[in-house]
């Protein structure tokens, strides 16, 4: 597929007849300049300067910040609904893996797959999520487990983001599972985790394809002493560290994560209060994932009203993986957040704009509209924003605004 973002427009001139998400009830207006926002307000505030800037019309839709993903797991070879049905049809856990399921099976397709293959598997995922208005995306690696294909996987994750004209921000899950060849072998864990840390990880950080590095701290992953071994081998990088955290049980992850400045814990849904207060110090945020939790038929609830009161921002992703959640709608989990974990209207949609962007260390230029900030923003066809969490199915997107261009809604 060759690259698109050259053919969109570009986005400079006066943005009006807009209605901004800060105050629905008074026309807005939005002044784009070489691709950055250089005004914001109500349009009869806006500076003659700007008056005769060419014009776009917005009809009278909302605006919010550009979107963004901050948890998943794009780019992978095949898929799992097989395992799907069979957990339906009444199989468990160890009955999927020995069929050949479970993540051996995502491991397995992606090797076999090669890069372009991989692109253009991910590429309508990807897709599917832009036209949800989102305008930034982390993208795991993890299905590969060893250093040819976890490249691989991160190389391919660049690619989307150069094709498609969205901020991809690449993190490497090396530590995600133990690959089948360590299986089984006496200190396998141990020798996996340093070839992790001691191998791969300076490899693909010295080729530019890790922002952040990321581990799967659970009973049935890697240990609290492994996840910090991995943290350390970051740090010594120079690369930010976040964590699939307390998903299971309360592991202490969180609060080992906090205390590493982690950018992010995601999952929590048996955060403990001494990881609340971590992450409280620390700033680190809360990444809920509902379409996990809605996928295993969870019951356990991350600690929402603990969170809240602790002031700890909470961000809302899709986790878009094979086996856990194929969400393809960032706007389903805004949804999903409000009826399954009881976020408000206002929290949820911070927890895709504002926050998500701090969770991927991208607070300086997404998940807000504000002057010196590249233009990310999106018109919707709704009255109020409280229909972004209302609807689910509907795609209300008029036009997206990315990186300074018109990626959808050209004659906006």
């Amino acid at each position: 597929m060759k690259p698109v973002i050259n053919e969109f427009p570009s986005a400079d001139g006066l943005w009006s007849g807009i209605r901004l998400a800060t105050d629905a009830n008074v026309e807005g207006a939005i002044v784009v300049a070489q691709g950055a926002i250089r005004w914001v307000g109500a349009r009869s505030a806006l500076p003659a300067e700007f008056a005769g800037l060419k014009p776009h019309d917005g009809g009278g839709a909302l605006v919010t910040p550009g979107l963004v993903d901050c948890h998943t797991h794009l780019v992978y070879g095949g898929q799992r609904a097989n395992e799907f049905a069979m957990r339906l049809a009444g199989a468990t856990y160890e009955e999927v893996a020995k069929a050949g399921g479970g993540i051996v099976s995502s491991v397995r397709a992606t090797r076999e797959a090669d890069e372009d293959t991989l692109f253009a598997q991910a590429a309508p995922r990807l897709e599917q999520l832009l036209a949800d208005g989102v305008c930034a995306i982390e993208i795991k690696s993890g299905y590969g487990l060893s250093l040819e294909h976890e490249r691989k996987q991160l190389r391919v994750a660049r690619r989307l983001g150069e094709a498609y004209g969205v901020t991809v921000r690449t993190t490497f899950l090396g530590a995600h599972a133990l690959p089948p060849e360590y299986a089984g072998r006496a200190n396998g864990s141990g020798d996996y985790i340093d070839l992790v840390c001691n191998e791969m990880l300076p490899a693909l950080a010295a080729e530019g394809l890790v922002d952040a590095v990321d581990v799967f701290c659970e009973r049935i992953a890697f240990s609290l002493a492994e996840t910090e071994q991995v943290f350390k081998a970051a740090k010594a990088l120079g690369l930010p560290v976040k964590l699939h955290a307390e998903q299971l049980s309360d592991m202490g992850g969180a609060a080992l994560a906090a205390r590493c400045g982690a950018l992010s814990c995601d999952h929590i849904e048996h955060l403990s209060a001494e990881g609340i207060e971590a992450m409280r110090r620390s700033g680190t945020v809360a990444v809920l994932l509902p379409g996990a939790y809605y996928t295993l038929r969870d019951t356990h609830l991350p600690p929402i009203a603990a969170l809240r009161a602790a002031g700890v921002p909470m961000a809302v992703s899709t986790d878009h993986n094979p086996g856990t959640s194929p969400a393809l709608s960032l706007l389903l989990m805004v949804n999903m957040a409000c009826t399954l974990f009881r976020l408000t209207v206002p929290e949820a949609l911070d927890g895709v704009t504002v926050h998500a962007a701090r969770a991927l260390g991208l607070q300086d230029t997404h998940g807000a509209i504000a002057p010196g900030m590249p233009a990310n923003f999106v018109l919707w066809n709704v009255r109020e924003a409280a229909e972004l969490a209302y609807w689910f199915g509907q795609q209300p997107v008029r036009a997206v605004v990315r990186q300074g261009r018109i990626a959808i809604g050209g004659n906006a």
